[in-house]
């Protein structure tokens, strides 16, 4: 939430911002965007935070002033390609809420690597039954009711058992 704008005293396209990020203290941040004013609510990556591309966030001095964090655009953080002015947030943002919370992107990503000697695992269902294993949990396959198929090649095939054969 910027909480106080200023412009940079040194600049006439930057503007020196203290922006409330649910912290303490609200941070000071310069920022070149045109498209933001006293009261926005915004995204803010502070230091330390590492952006797409690997970029870290650290505390720089532009212009003989200290920056504690950088306000940041759609194409920065990789949601968008509008990179021409910063995210606004609705009013309703709550301070200081992750940004992948209020937007309800908070997920659990798995990165697999897949050798060559388990072709099992070069499926949804496969992987699924290995991160099951893993975590001790079921497997929740999913439902079908396909009981009669024909394939291209003009073959019937039938499944007489889909207790012991859940899917061809």
């Amino acid at each position: 939430h910027i909480v106080e704008y200023d412009q940079h005293p040194d600049a006439d396209k930057l503007s020196l911002l203290k922006v409330d990020v649910g912290d303490q203290n609200p941070l000071q941040i310069i920022c070149g965007a045109p498209n933001h004013k006293l009261g926005d609510k915004v995204i803010v990556a502070k230091i330390g935070a590492i952006l797409p591309g690997n970029f870290k966030i650290k505390k720089v001095k532009v212009r003989g002033i200290e920056s504690s964090g950088m306000l940041c655009s759609e194409a920065e953080l990789g949601m968008g390609t509008d990179g021409d002015g910063i995210v606004i947030l609705s009013e309703n943002a709550v301070v200081g809420t992750d940004i992948k919370t209020h937007l309800g992107l908070s997920d659990t990503i798995f990165e697999l690597e897949i050798t060559p000697n388990r072709p099992d695992c070069l499926s949804h269902i496969g992987i699924a039954r290995e991160v099951a294993a893993y975590y001790e949990r079921k497997v929740r396959y999913p439902k079908s009711d396909i009981r009669t198929l024909t394939g291209p090649s003009g073959i019937v095939i039938d499944i007489k058992d889909d207790k012991r054969c859940k899917r061809y």
